[in-house]
């Protein structure tokens, strides 16, 4: 279990949270997201060890799309991953029920000897990439060991819903490794499912009463329409088995 030490990382928000300009989706009430800034859209795979354990991510070729469009949400299209309208068929609730307070406000944090780890447990998308080599949340206590600290640096950054956050103690900054501006669509053939939308690199989230959400490097938005967190992912897609084929 994490001990809240804290905020150990004040200085480093700004680098966690770099906004790009003309890119935006915004959570329409009840409906899609609403895709403005012909973002690119690929499907990201899990790629798993010999183990089973989530090791790297295989990106699709690009998916043809609009320079706007309109991705489902209620996980019911028939036309997957745009919407065709189901949402208003089968009665979709997409109540909004996240927290909005910023994610420092939110996490909880372990301090090692050179990383700190920031974590907030209920935007996990149940990437599972924090497992592999004895979890992440012990190895933070070990990151004084090159060895050690580069699986620490690489597992934390891909988690794709940003739960976890990796920081330099030294610098109080954010280990973020730069990613493209750009949607994928989780595919996790381990858990045979499909997942979340993967938001990358600073894409804005707007609520659909108009509230802006922390901009985010990495953020995963549901797209099963079972979470009890949304907009955001909280892995039901797993247990419900979705598929978006």
């Amino acid at each position: 279990m994490l001990i809240d030490q804290g905020n150990p990382c004040e200085r480093g928000v700004n680098r966690m949270t770099s906004e790009k300009t003309h890119v935006q989706v915004t959570v329409s009430r009840n409906g899609p997201y609403l895709v403005v800034g012909d973002i690119p859209l690929a499907k990201q795979t899990i790629v798993a060890d010999g183990e089973g354990g989530s090791e790297n991510w295989k990106e699709g070729p690009p998916i043809d799309h609009a320079p706007s469009y309109a991705l489902c949400r209620c996980g019911k299209s028939q036309t997957k991953p745009f919407c065709d309208g189901s949402h208003k068929k089968n009665g979709f609730d997409g109540a909004e029920t996240a927290s909005r307070q910023p994610y420092l406000e939110q996490a909880q944090a372990l301090n090692g000897p050179v990383h700190a780890l920031t974590d907030v447990e209920n935007l996990c998308a149940f990437a599972r990439f924090c497992d592999p080599n004895g979890q992440v949340w012990n190895q933070v206590a070990e990151t004084d060991d090159p060895q050690v600290r580069a699986a620490f640096i690489r597992q934390v950054n891909r988690c794709p819903s940003g739960r976890l956050v990796a920081w330099d103690r030294a610098t109080g900054e954010p280990i973020e490794h730069e990613l493209p501006v750009s949607i994928g669509l989780i595919e996790d053939p381990v858990e045979a499912c499909s997942g979340p939308l993967w938001l990358r690199g600073g894409i804005p989230v707007i609520s659909a009463d108009g509230f802006k959400y922390e901009v985010r490097n990495r953020v995963t938005l549901c797209r099963c329409g079972q979470s009890k967190n949304k907009p955001f992912c909280d892995g039901a897609h797993a247990a419900v088995h979705f598929r978006d084929d």
